[in-house]
């Protein structure tokens, strides 16, 4: 069943509950006024009887019959009774009176009651010649009569109601659920080859404009996913060509060479080599790439100290480039060392930000660059400065793209893996990178990692 028919369903079981729970109470109301009005009728005359009883004076008696008979209305079937009480201790009944109306009375001074649609109040009295039973009993057509009109209203008004609640209910859920309608029949058109389209966005700040937004957002991101999938591959396609170019061009070379005498086959194969350290390079990039996707559940994670980090950075920078001009920046470290403590993989974090510190002494041709280490507003921040080539403000958005390289950078070697892999290391350890460039001047990227907190 449709969540539509499943709203229709449930807003006709509680509107007819309602509907129902409402005619009952109404019924229910009405038959105790009806009732209790008819037996105020009976307690009446009950006791007008009793003071017609009690008069011993023939004009007043006269008076008091006049008056009853031209201001109280005769009841159907009315019938009065005055009964001696000991006379149901002799074992004998009063035709016409249950007994237990009479054994109400004596117990409780008055009683009302109904038997066979025949209503009865009675009270007890005590006169000086002594206690006599006063009962009233009368039928009630009328009144039943208008309880069953009203019974039929109510039952067929109930039974209108539940039609007119289906429809309304039918109609209700069909517009509620109809933007939900085009969002489904347009995301079935969304298919890889157009993930330009967007949903219709609604105005409003409902369930529905947010289920919009939120659709939008992952097709954001999975457009965002599919044309760095086809930049990674076309890059990668180019960059692994080249050196197997390079290789395959040099060893049909040596082949040509290797029967001519004095053939330089030592450059052939240095060339070679050259081309499958380069595809070794590369091969390695990318396993590092993907290895830094994987779960952080996965590593083995410790606490790490900032300083100790830095230190570690800068002796990876030194193997890999003896003559760089990089130096540690302590100045900002605060007076609380936890506030420098983060958790996560070591050898990564290491990879990461040595790959920032390769790239920014590549690319500064041996000038100044500071690795600066400080914290600020619950993070740990690694701040790389150099002076530098710097980034065309039209490559910086486009940076952190797995073999996208800066306009500027023909003349240096590289694969365009180091930023990439660093930021999906840094992510993964739930941290941001932040870049500032200007081309000509230099550039600043800064590693931010979350603060370490002790439980």
């Amino acid at each position: 069943m449709s969540i539509q028919k499943k709203v229709a369903l449930l807003f006709l079981v509680l509107t007819v509950s309602v509907i129902l729970i409402f005619s009952s109470a109404i019924f229910y109301f009405v038959h105790q006024f009806t009732f209790d009005d008819f037996y105020k009728r009976l307690e009446t005359r009950v006791n007008i009887s009793s003071q017609i009883h009690h008069l011993n004076d023939r004009d007043s008696l006269g008076m008091y019959r006049e008056i009853r008979q031209r201001y109280l209305e005769r009841l159907i079937a009315e019938k009065q009774y005055i009964i001696k009480p000991d006379i149901y201790t002799k074992g004998k009944t009063v035709k016409g009176v249950p007994r237990q109306l009479i054994n109400n009375i004596i117990a409780n001074g008055k009683s009302r009651f109904k038997a066979d649609n025949v209503f009865y109040a009675g009270n007890i009295f005590h006169f000086p010649e002594g206690d006599a039973i006063i009962v009233v009993s009368a039928t009630n057509p009328s009144g039943l009569s208008e309880l069953n009109d009203l019974e039929q209203v109510l039952i067929i008004s109930f039974l209108i109601s539940i039609l007119i609640v289906y429809i309304i209910g039918r109609r209700f859920s069909y517009h509620t659920f109809k933007p939900v309608r085009s969002i489904i029949k347009k995301v079935n058109t969304i298919t890889a080859s157009n993930l330009h389209l967007r949903l219709e966005d609604y105005n409003g700040k409902d369930e529905i404009a947010e289920l919009t937004q939120t659709f939008n957002n992952m097709l954001d991101r999975l457009e965002t996913a599919f044309e760095t999938q086809n930049n990674f591959i076309s890059n990668a396609s180019h960059e692994l060509r080249t050196p197997l170019a390079i290789i395959k061009g040099e060893a049909e070379l040596s082949l040509k060479n290797l029967d001519q005498p004095g053939a330089d086959l030592h450059k052939n194969l240095k060339e070679i080599l050259t081309g499958t350290q380069s595809l070794q390079d590369i091969i390695t990039s990318l396993l590092g790439l993907a290895q830094s996707g994987f779960d952080g559940k996965k590593q083995n994670w410790e606490q790490i100290r900032a300083d100790e980090l830095a230190f570690m950075v800068k002796e990876a920078v030194d193997h890999i480039i003896p003559t760089n001009n990089l130096s540690i920046d302590f100045s900002s470290l605060p007076d609380d060392v936890d506030s420098l403590v983060t958790q996560g993989n070591i050898n990564l974090l290491k990879l990461a930000i040595s790959n920032i510190g390769l790239n920014a002494c590549k690319y500064s041709e041996n000038k100044p660059v500071i690795l600066k280490v400080y914290a600020e507003n619950h993070s740990v921040i690694f701040s790389v400065k150099d002076q530098g080539i710097g980034i065309p403000e039209s490559d910086v958005q486009h940076i952190f793209e797995p073999f996208f390289r800066a306009s500027n950078t023909g003349k240096y070697e590289g694969h365009g893996v180091g930023l990439p892999l660093a930021l999906n290391i840094v992510r993964l350890h739930k941290g941001n990178i932040g870049i500032v460039s200007k081309e000509g001047e230099g550039t600043e990227i800064r590693v931010m990692l979350p603060v370490y907190k002790t439980k």
